[in-house]
């Protein structure tokens, strides 16, 4: 059976990561509730290519 409710699974990409001209990217995978967070999430994750805490936005 489906899960019903309104948390759904986002994916984290950095967005500095682009600028630096450094192969590979940094995405993690997590949950939100759609209903308290409609808006695209932004946080600050670890990369581990750049080896320091950058801005991680949602991506579709």
């Amino acid at each position: 059976m489906a899960k019903k409710g309104n948390r759904v699974q986002v994916i984290l990409e950095c967005t500095e990561h682009k600028a630096t001209g450094q192969p590979g990217t940094s995405r993690y995978i997590t949950t939100k509730n759609k209903k308290n967070t409609p808006d695209r999430m932004e946080l600050k994750k670890f990369n581990p290519v750049l080896k320091r805490m950058t801005v991680h936005k949602e991506i579709k």
